[in-house]
């Protein structure tokens, strides 16, 4: 799967799964920093997704006649 279509919460599953293998298996140095290096990947693609997704969240805010109109959330 591509960074492109990648979604957060994959990225996460797999970051989980890499950190649970370095801490419960015993492996070798090499995989070890291959798993490191994937995961600092994933790590910087999740950051990148989250940010993205967090540009895109709009509040809805009820004005006093009761019409909705969307706000930026960092407003």
């Amino acid at each position: 799967m591509t960074a492109d279509k990648a979604s957060f919460r994959e990225e996460l599953e797999r970051l989980e799964s890499i950190v649970r293998t370095l801490e419960e298996q015993d492996i070798d140095l090499d995989e070890a920093l291959s798993l490191f290096e994937e995961g600092i990947g994933r790590l910087k693609t999740a950051r990148s997704l989250l940010e993205d997704s967090q540009l895109k969240v709009k509040r809805v805010l009820e004005d006093a006649d009761g019409t909705l109109r969307a706000k930026d959330f960092d407003d």
